[in-house]
């Protein structure tokens, strides 16, 4: 798996890609806890009120970027959007109230709207070998995985030294790394600008040329929800949605208000999460080359839904040392699962989409997925608040349980309409060959013999017989 990184433009920017997650991971510590310290109980509304601006914000601005990152050279777009990103992080250390956190929120999940989709259609670019590009989604899984669990421990461990504000300085850091590293290579044009020839463009891309932006972006949408098998990608999208949102918005409620831990075990809870998460990216690239993604990906969406059944029961237990452990192994479960869905949706897209379409469909995933989380981030934050943990866990295991049956049966019926159309050939006409003497023992043999006419014949002791019709 990690051959890929000989490649030195992919090294780059994997390593931008780890550090600004190791920042965005700081972040997500120190924004549950700032919550926390501007709501108390009420901190699970508070966050999912601000994951639900964060996920309007990818929703509206994704599809659009995409639609206008063509006029834009794609190092410089990244590397804009983490300054911008930067700034933000700068600002949140001194807020006092819960719509400045809105606020900065909204914008700083504007910059990442503009960069993640930006950079997930560069990498098909910098890979265009499929068993390069299937270690490099691995690759970008552990990476993601590793910011849930190393995160969170350095998060832990910076906790136990200054105040939790001082977190959000990492984030700076992780973001402006990221820009540096990212310029430090020249990235290869999309795949789309370099086959389009001025002399011999056909009229489909001289018509997308004058195409609005929006236009363009609803085109991407489009796109992707014409393919069964990313629409089924989408309904496995929203169970992983169901499984996260519980684990990134009620962790801090989870652990300081209903097992009472201190401050420093809600890192450790998130980075039970990551742990699963991480050890299903290192052993699936192996299972992908053998097992097909759909086997993979379907069970581990009923997976979700049977986690945060269980999760219910415990929620609903009176009490008891046991609920912890309990906790960290569901949290650790909702990360493997989410894993196994999560690796294979970026080669379940290529394979679907034209490679000139990618960036379009990469954005349209980007924008819908987080529709996703649009629905599940707040049904975690206000059911929870409102109606109490366990109304919101069962809430979200019904929907992770009817996104995965909508997924199967989704996926069930492209099969089954892939599957060609073939008409009933007649078996050929046939004639019993016996032998000379009636007390032969030899068995009964039936021969298929054709004629230009269509009927059958046999030759026995040169004569020839009709067969019967």
């Amino acid at each position: 798996m990690l051959s890929v990184l000989r490649n030195r433009t992919y090294r780059h920017l994997f390593v931008a890609q780890v550090v600004a997650l190791a920042g965005t991971g700081l972040a997500t510590v120190a924004l549950g806890l700032l919550a926390y310290d501007l709501a108390g109980a009420d901190a699970g509304s508070v966050l999912g009120t601000a994951l639900a601006i964060k996920m309007v914000a990818y929703v509206g601005i994704a599809p659009v970027v995409a639609a206008l990152a063509h006029r834009i050279p794609r190092r410089r777009l990244l590397v804009a959007a983490d300054l911008a990103r930067a700034g933000v992080a700068l600002a949140l250390p001194f807020v006092g109230s819960v719509w400045q956190v809105y606020l900065l929120i909204f914008v700083l999940q504007a910059a990442s709207a503009t960069f993640t989709p930006a950079f997930q259609s560069v990498i098909p670019d910098v890979l265009p070998e499929e068993r390069d590009y299937t270690r490099a989604l691995s690759l970008s899984r552990l990476a993601y995985d590793t910011e849930t669990l190393v995160s969170p421990v350095l998060a832990a461990a910076l906790l136990a030294l200054v105040g939790y504000r001082w977190l959000f300085w990492g984030t700076v850091i992780g973001f402006l790394a990221s820009a540096v590293l990212v310029v430090s290579v020249v990235l290869p044009g999309a795949v789309l600008a370099a086959r389009s020839n001025p002399g011999k463009a056909d009229t489909g891309s001289r018509s997308a040329g004058v195409r609005s932006a929006g236009a363009r972006s609803l085109a991407g949408i489009r796109l992707f929800l014409s393919v069964p098998r990313l629409r089924a990608l989408l309904a496995l999208d929203l169970a992983v949605a169901a499984g996260g949102a519980m684990v990134i918005v009620n962790t801090v409620v989870y652990v300081r208000e209903e097992l009472g831990r201190p401050a420093g075990d809600v890192p450790l809870a998130l980075g039970a999460y990551g742990g699963g998460s991480m050890l299903v990216a290192l052993l699936l690239p192996r299972v992908l080359d053998r097992v097909a993604d759909r086997t993979v990906m379907l069970p581990a969406a009923f997976a979700v839904a049977g986690l945060l059944a269980a999760l219910a029961v415990v929620t609903t237990a009176g009490g008891g040392a046991w609920r912890w452990p309990a906790l960290l192994a569901l949290w650790a479960g909702l990360g493997a699962a989410g894993s196994l869905i999560l690796t294979p949706g970026g080669r379940l897209l290529r394979s679907a989409v034209p490679p000139a379409d990618l960036p379009a469909a990469f954005a349209a995933q980007f924008s819908l997925t987080h529709v996703c989380w649009l629905l599940a981030y707040p049904l975690a934050g206000w059911l929870g608040a409102s109606a109490g943990l366990p109304a919101a866990t069962v809430a979200l295991a019904a929907l992770a349980l009817a996104s995965a049956g909508l997924a199967t049966r989704v996926w069930r019926t492209e099969t089954t309409a892939a599957r060609p159309a073939i008409a009933p050939v007649p078996a050929p006409a046939t004639v019993t060959v016996r032998p000379h003497h009636r007390h032969a023992r030899r068995p009964v043999h039936r021969r298929p013999l054709h004629a230009p006419s269509g009927r059958a014949l046999v030759r026995h002791h040169h004569h020839r017989h009709p067969a019967a019709p």
